[in-house]
This record gives C-alpha cells, sequence and structure tokens, in this order.
C-alpha cells in the first residue's frame, strides 16, 4: 500500500518535532534493514504523539497490543513515571529478540514487560485498570481488542487504534484487515460509551476516550 502522508511532508513534520534519542534512531535503522515488513515501525512522529498522549494523561501503567521491534514502546515508557509499567503483547520471537535487545539497553527498559502469545488470550488474562492502550497488531481482530480493552482500561482512560485509516482503503473495503478496520471505526461511531476523533496522523490514528461515567 502507498504511504497516506507524502514523504516530504513526513520528513518536515519530523524535523519540527521533538528529537529522538540516539537508541531509537539506531532501532529505527535496524528495523528498516532487517525487518520483512518494516514499514510497520511506529517511526519518530506518532511515537511522539504517542509519549505525549502517555505525559499529558498522567499514565501509570499501559498496555500495547504488538510490540513489533519495540519503538513505540520505549517511546511510551520514557513518559512514564519511574515505577510506571508497560504490558506489550506480541508473538513473533523474530522481532522479540530485537525489542528486548533494545530495552536491555534503555534506562527506561525497565518499565517494559513483554508478554508472548496471541495478544487475545494475553489480554484476558490481564487485570487493569490501565490508563492508556495502544494498538498496532492483526487488524481482523481490531474489534475484539477494543472490546477487551474497554473493560481493562478505567473511566477517562484512552485507547489509541493505529493504521485506522488503512491507507485509505476504508473507504472502499475489500480484504477482511480492511473491513475490520471499518467495522472498529463504525463501531465507534455509535458507541455512547467513549469520545473519540479519527486523526490523519500518517496511517490514522483512532484515539478513543472511555467516558469517566463508564464503569
Amino acid at each position: 500500500m502507498e504511504p497516506i502522508v507524502d514523504p516530504r511532508i513526513e520528513r518536515y513534520a519530523e524535523a519540527h518535532s521533538s528529537r529522538t534519542t540516539e537508541l531509537l534512531t539506531r532501532l529505527e535503522n535496524e528495523t528498516r534493514a532487517t525487518m520483512r515488513s518494516p514499514q510497520m515501525l511506529t517511526g519518530p512522529s506518532e511515537g511522539h504523539f504517542l509519549r505525549l498522549l502517555v505525559s499529558i494523561s498522567g499514565a501509570r501503567r499501559v498496555v500495547e497490543v504488538g510490540t513489533f521491534t519495540g519503538y513505540s514502546a520505549l517511546m511510551m515508557a520514557s513518559a512514564l513515571p519511574e515505577d510506571g509499567e508497560l504490558i506489550t503483547c506480541e508473538v513473533n520471537p523474530e522481532v522479540e529478540v530485537v525489542a528486548r535487545r533494545y530495552f536491555a539497553e534503555s534506562e527506561d527498559g525497565h518499565k517494559i514487560r513483554i508478554v508472548m502469545g496471541p495478544a487475545l488470550e494475553t489480554l484476558s488474562r490481564l487485570e487493569g485498570p490501565f490508563d492508556l492502550a495502544f494498538v498496532d497488531a492483526d487488524k481482523e481482530n481490531y474489534p475484539r481488542y477494543y472490546e477487551r480493552l474497554m473493560e481493562l482500561i478505567r473511566p477517562g482512560g484512552l485507547i489509541a487504534v493505529d493504521n485506522a485509516l488503512w491507507s485509505g482503503e476504508v473507504l472502499d473495503p475489500r480484504d477482511d484487515e480492511s473491513r475490520a478496520i471499518h467495522r472498529l471505526n463504525e463501531i465507534l461511531r455509535d458507541d455512547p460509551r467513549v469520545d473519540h476523533v479519527l486523526v490523519t496522523i500518517r496511517d490514522g490514528i483512532h484515539l478513543i476516550q472511555k467516558r469517566h461515567d463508564i464503569r
């Protein structure tokens, strides 16, 4: 799929956002050079957006669905307090090795715990409440992830869902992935439990707040 944002605009946005650490730059470069699907990398612009969400919300507990090589986890962990916790779900042992190596090197790595296995199974075993969730995993399960995360997120907490525009494929969904993403976007449109906005950052982020009066 073609990038939804002009690469020149993407580079301009990155150049005019907070600077990225040397560790994250190395992780980005290694991911792009060695991974079969490097486009799955969160990247600097979205990474800083997630970091700000953690900081602004005052989150102390974060759950992430889809670790990949650990870029987004490291970004979010850097905004957590020293005793904060980020649990990240992954199934691919190849990317787990890379993520663990960079977590071990980071001063924020002790805040992160990788749980290997199907994310729905992992989420079913977790106990809330969490303050923030980030979803960037297999698209077919997006609606299921959302329903479970609504049980785990505290009232007033946030859920950020990546790839909510899927390079525009949601306009005319023709495969299981685009149909599942479109289905979640429609669920959110009609869900009275949340306030939400679908923002056009990179491939789209659906930002959701569980209403304060929802238990």
